[in-house]
């Protein structure tokens, strides 16, 4: 009765063994593999030529930066000047009315009898 219990055992054993088997091989995904492909990057390889123009290039973009910068400034100065021209041209206007009216010479003359103030009499 004792080889017949280890048979029962045994059979028992390789019963589960082949249910395993059986349950691992018909899990999905598991026989997939994976391809990785590295991605190696290397510096682009440039000539003295192509530097060079790279730094011409450079240099021009600054270049137009530095002259949009100087061409708003001369655009703020010559509106600035425009203001002050007419702030003289009114001035100088004004003035013109006070020489006529104290009678002195635009010349930088005064001359010997002023007009007199409607108001004096």
């Amino acid at each position: 009765m004792k080889s017949k219990g280890n048979l029962l055992v045994i059979g028992t054993v390789v019963v589960i063994c082949f249910v395993v088997a059986q349950l691992a091989a018909s899990i999905p995904g598991r026989g997939r593999t994976y391809e990785v492909e590295p991605v190696i990057t290397t510096p682009e390889y440039k000539t003295d030529a192509a530097r060079a123009i790279d730094a011409y290039e450079r240099l021009m973009e600054r270049y137009m930066d530095l002259a949009e910068t100087h061409l708003i400034d001369c655009q703020a100065v010559t509106q600035r000047l425009d203001s002050i021209d007419a702030k003289i041209e009114d001035i100088s206007k004004r003035l013109a009315g006070i020489e006529k009216a104290m009678g002195i010479d635009p010349n930088g003359t005064a001359t010997s009898n002023p007009p007199k103030a409607p108001d004096a009499k």
